[in-house]
């Protein structure tokens, strides 16, 4: 697009003006001679290769964005240009990384560059509908994707072609993971386990055109965040059709096709995480607690930086709800790994990934960094590529640097290999790369075991790349999030909440975590909750109180009521003042009956009633006609017993997924200490090598690619979390317990590795107690 373009101006011109006026910005007192040797070096780049246009596009992007106040970020190999961040665009400095220019710009490759901005996850649809605004939409419109079968949706297609009948389809695809062998003895299993008859017919079919169906086109979706823009109608180029989402246009042409043709995509992105940090700084804003220095409000700017106590608490593991390194594993390296700044944090969240772990890179790291070994390098040329990580191989541009120093190839060769390690197994173009980078190797003298670890490391990068750009992207975001759990935890678990669905934990599992750290979690109140979850100040906390703020849940809690009820409520109470009654609180927002027995459910009601099941009875005699709302029939103050605690609790959980007043661990604590097992804090106390017995509510499965058929598991009780480790033979025989239920008595052996504890699981039974709820969790992510 032209109109980026100041009249007068060349688009080069007006790019270099706006990229000397971002280094003004981003180096008050002076911009250091590496960064501007960098500059000229990718303006003169850009300049060649006519793309100065499409950096203005994407900057006016971004500017649009901070001036409506949504936050931004770019990553991605974005991350590796100068001019990217002098625009603002990213915000990695250049002046602290070394960072390859060429895996984002190779005139070797000579195609279009592709940056990636996130925005909030929440108001990305503002950012959407300005690009359509600006350019129209004859001339920009969002890509397609093809979404092919995977497992259960080719099953369920599959069986209900067949003849199958709903319920049999619906079971088999539950029963299905994504990770189950194909073989003919495992299917059988399955299939015996949802009751079906592995002889029938139509059964046997059904799963042989499932598995054949994997893979192949299923349909077309809208890409997660593709925009193509041109500068003449982009009709003329392609068809655009309406998107099944409202206010959306797409060409028919799938990503893939756009980088054949040579169209320039820019991916506008959602993040989750970019929404709470943004209403966690509006919540610390609001309630005065912007520490000094910092200005009226907090940004991802002035957050206070290397604060020792973050660091302090990452190396404890101490991590959950931090961006990117909240997982199980994340959380057993951080103790082991100890980061003590932010380049360090960098390499935490890359080492956790398929390359360094099928590269066998990660355990020499560990050794190095804590003194075991000695720091060496294979080849004099490798020093100043690997000197950061000390001698051994992270990120994918280290092997791109790799291949360039000592493996014979040209930088642009090198950008070949990156993109072959994204598509070894669709492609096939990874191996004639890597038998010539091991022929380069070779001819350089490199340890013949150390080269065979690159080339294995390049596969697993193929499995999932994690580049050094986008890792120090999202460094910056682990650092905030950080930075703000530990010093208002409050204000970061109300944000989570209210940017949900995100993250890798149920708000069930934020609220116990906050709550165990000394956070006042207050219940959902008709009088006092807000759509979203507040903070209200306490007025019995000490100066020195580290949370002196309490946590007041919101309305968006409770399932079953939307947000236009739950803003009504909001509204007629800042119109009104406090409800008196059912019938004013019905008068004044017109809630449907249905919607009131959830909030009665819930004790959300519970201000106004004795009790839930009084608030339950009067919600039932409330007259639904308009001309009579808010009327309620005469009688009053049933004689219902009054819930019990665990009556209580069950109803929580079925309302709102948790409860702050109960908790079904501890209120079992008393018959599970008879039975001898033992809360986490006690587990966390013990040495390696002790046989326990522990119970509690599943919080999350994993089973990553590389773990070869291993499971992971992290078991909640009312004292924290466990991490339980299940092998795959163990996981077989357990399947339908460990898969089919989220209370669980897991027998274990302990495993340590300095602090980081883990369980090494045995066996598994359902756990059967009084308090038992219907909990939630999140699988397989």
């Amino acid at each position: 697009p032209q109109e980026v373009v100041p009249p007068g101006h060349t688009p080069i011109a007006w790019l270099r003006k706006l990229t000397e006026v971002g280094l003004a910005w981003r180096y008050p007192e002076g911009c250091p001679p590496k960064v501007h040797a960098q500059v000229e070096h990718e303006l003169a780049l850009i300049e060649r290769m006519d793309f100065p246009a499409y950096f203005l596009t994407v900057h006016d992007v971004v500017r649009f964005a901070r001036e409506r106040g949504i936050l931004c970020q770019g990553r991605g190999s974005a991350a590796n240009s100068a001019v990217c961040y002098a625009l603002g665009i990213t915000a990695v400095d250049p002046a602290t990384s070394c960072l390859l220019f060429e895996r984002f710009i190779s005139e070797e490759r000579g195609e279009p560059p592709d940056i990636d901005v996130d925005f909030e996850h929440s108001r990305r649809e503002e950012v959407i509908q300005y690009i359509y605004q600006k350019y129209g939409r004859h001339r920009a419109a969002m890509v397609c994707e093809l979404i092919t079968y995977r497992k259960r949706s080719a099953i369920r297609d599959a069986g209900k072609a067949l003849g199958l009948s709903l319920d049999q389809v619906d079971r088999l695809a539950k029963n299905v993971q994504s990770f189950d062998s194909a073989d003919a003895a495992g299917m059988q299993a399955r299939l015996v386990e949802v009751g079906l008859d592995p002889r029938d017919r139509r059964v046997r079919l059904a799963v042989a055109c499932a598995e054949q169906m994997k893979g192949l086109p299923r349909h077309v979706g809208i890409h997660t965040g593709g925009f193509t823009i041109s500068d003449g109608p982009l009709l003329d180029l392609c068809p655009i059709e309406p998107a099944s989402m409202e206010g959306r246009t797409v060409i028919q042409w799938d990503k893939d096709d756009i980088d054949i043709v040579g169209f320039v995509k820019v991916d506008l992105l959602s993040l989750g995480m970019l929404t709470a940090i943004r209403k966690a700084f509006d919540l610390v804003a609001d309630h005065g607690r912007t520490p000094p220095g910092a200005g009226a409000k907090l940004t991802l700017a002035n957050i206070p930086p290397e604060d020792p106590a973050v660091y302090d608490m990452l190396c404890a593991g101490d991590s959950l709800g931090v961006f990117q390194v909240e997982s199980r594993a994340q959380m057993g390296m951080l103790p082991r790994l100890q980061p003590r700044c932010w380049y360090d944090l960098v390499i935490q969240i890359s080492i956790v990934r398929p390359g360094p772990i099928q590269g066998g890179m990660v355990h020499p790291y560990l050794r190095r960094r804590r003194g075991e070994e000695p720091v060496f390098f294979a080849h004099p040329e490798l020093e100043p590529i690997l000197g950061r990580t000390l001698g051994v191989p992270i990120f994918q541009e280290q092997v791109m640097a790799i291949a360039v120093a000592v493996g014979g190839f040209t930088p642009g060769q090198a950008d070949e290999l990156r993109r072959a390690m994204g598509a070894w197994r669709k492609r096939g173009t990874l191996t004639p790369l890597t038998n010539k980078l091991m022929a380069g190797l070779r001819r350089h003298g490199i340890d013949e075991a150390y080269a065979q670890q690159i080339c294995a490391q390049i596969q697993g990068f193929g499995e999932y790349g994690f580049p050094e750009s986008h890792a120090a992207s999202f460094a910056r975001l682990v650092y905030v999030s950080a930075w703000l759990r530990r010093h208002e935890l409050a204000a970061m678990t109300a944000a989570l909440l209210n940017a949900q669905p995100m993250g890798f934990y149920s708000p069930r599992a934020l609220l116990a975590d906050a709550r165990r750290h000394g956070v006042e979690v207050r219940p959902i109140c008709i009088h006092t909750s807000d759509w979203d979850c507040t903070l209200e100040r306490r007025p019995d906390a000490a100066p020195s109180d580290p949370h002196p703020l309490a946590l007041r849940l919101g309305l968006r809690q409770v399932k079953g009521l939307g947000e236009e009820s739950g803003r009504a409520i909001e509204a007629a109470r800042e119109a009104h003042g406090p409800f008196h009654g059912l019938g004013d609180l019905t008068r004044h927002t017109a809630l449907r009956r249905g919607e009131l027995a959830v909030l009665a459910q819930a004790g959300v009601l519970d201000p106004l009633f004795a009790d839930r099941r009084q608030a339950l009875w009067a919600v039932q005699g409330i007259h639904d006609l308009p001309l009579f709302r808010g009327l309620l029939d005469p009688e009053e103050g049933a004689p219902l017993p009054a819930p019990t605690a665990i009556e209580e609790l069950q109803q929580d959980f079925a309302t709102t997924g948790f409860s702050v007043r109960h908790d079904p661990m501890g209120m079992a604590r008393p018959e599970l200490d008879a039975a001898g097992i033992l809360s986490a804090a006690q587990v966390c106390t013990l040495p390696g090598g002790r046989l326990v017995k522990i119970a509690g509510l599943v919080s999350n499965r994993q089973r990553p690619s590389t773990a070869k058929g291993v499971t992971f598991m992290t078991l909640e009780d009312e004292t924290g979390m466990l991490n339980v480790v299940i092998k795959a033979h163990v996981f077989q025989r357990f399947r339908r317990t460990l898969l089919g239920h989220n209370m669980l008595t897991v027998t274990a052996r302990t495993q340590r590795d300095g602090a980081s504890i883990s369980l090494l699981c045995l066996s598994a039974q359902p756990l059967k107690i009084a308090s038992h709820v219907e909990s939630t969790s999140r699988d397989f992510r």
